[in-house]
């Protein structure tokens, strides 16, 4: 068997180390020659270069100071479940103002409606409250996360349970609250049906305050009795009456629970205020996405490859009506 086995020719071994010491050889002169193709190409090329390199660098520089675009925020609580009508009202604003619709967006207040470029909103998730506030809420999103992203489930699936919102809106230059933002916050809390559903809400909130607070005053009248009769009486005796006839502890431990849901419809009545109630505002936010401020970098860069392209593209044509011909 040993006889039929193949035999490698030094010769041949050879002979392909000097075919592949060639075609390396060759591709890293080839390597050089394009190198030196390329320096060539700018030296020759320098001043074209150095000129469009300026002027894309003092144009963008022009247009980076002149064409700013800020973001103004606005951090916003929908009352008596109006999310879904804040979400519609921002819809319309934002295709009224894709389309340039300067009658309308003059008719709710914006003094300048052509500055206004883009308006969106988005929820501030905050799955801890989510989960917290309601098991069910736990187990459909641990359902909902088995067929799909769960982050991009938390934010689009649930945006309603959601208590805060932000209003971003992008502007060519910088603007005031009076120019854009209450206009804005005025024409989302013009709703009629909701405008009935706030008067009934604060009716109802200030009606349980009402009788939390009357209440509250008649345990205090309580306490006042149980306190003198103290003084007045055998301290050891009085005690063990109301401890089993009154229950004094558990009076005091109703009081404590009335006085911390009286503070949570306090600030219920605060926050009824508005149908959209606006917590905090903040106004020219300088926007660097994109292209915004980097102009002065890109145009060069811009100019300079569409000068490489050109004359690549010539040379080539050029070439081929050569052979051609």
């Amino acid at each position: 068997m040993s006889g039929n086995l193949p035999q490698h020719n030094p010769e041949d071994q050879e002979i392909d180390l000097t075919q592949i010491s060639k075609k390396i050889r060759s591709f890293f002169e080839g390597i050089n020659t394009l190198i030196f193709k390329c320096i060539r190409f700018f030296v020759k090329n320098a001043i074209v270069i150095v000129i469009l390199l300026l002027v894309g660098i003092g144009l963008g520089f022009y247009l980076d100071d002149n064409q700013k675009r800020y973001d103004h925020q606005i951090i916003v609580a929908p009352n008596f479940k109006s999310t879904d009508y804040l979400y519609s009202k921002i819809d319309l604003l934002a295709s009224k103002i894709a389309e340039k619709d300067t009658f309308f967006l003059k008719s709710i207040g914006i003094k300048k409606p052509l500055e206004v470029t883009k308006i969106s909103i988005e929820p501030i998730v905050d799955v801890y409250k989510l989960v917290s506030n309601n098991e069910q809420n736990f187990e459909l999103l641990e359902l909902m996360a088995q067929n799909g992203d769960l982050k991009t489930v938390v934010k689009e699936t649930t945006t309603k349970n959601y208590n805060y919102h932000t209003i971003v809106i992008s502007t060519k230059g910088t603007t005031n609250q009076n120019d854009i933002v209450k206009p804005i916050l005025d024409y989302l809390n013009t709703s009629h049906y909701f405008g009935q559903v706030q008067k009934i809400s604060v009716s109802n909130i200030q009606q349980k305050i009402k009788e939390k607070e009357g209440i509250i005053v008649q345990i205090d009248g309580i306490l006042n009795e149980v306190s003198n009769g103290n003084a007045n009486t055998n301290k050891s005796d009085k005690l063990i009456y109301y401890n089993e006839n009154i229950q004094l502890n558990d009076i005091i431990k109703t009081k404590d629970s009335l006085v911390n849901v009286l503070g949570t419809l306090k600030i219920d009545l605060f926050n009824s205020k508005r149908i959209i109630n606006e917590n905090a505002i903040s106004l020219n936010i300088k926007n660097n996405k994109s292209i915004n401020g980097k102009r002065k970098v890109i145009l060069p860069i811009l100019f300079i490859s569409l000068f490489i392209f050109i004359r690549f593209f010539m040379s080539f044509y050029r070439k081929q009506s050569m052979k051609a011909q």
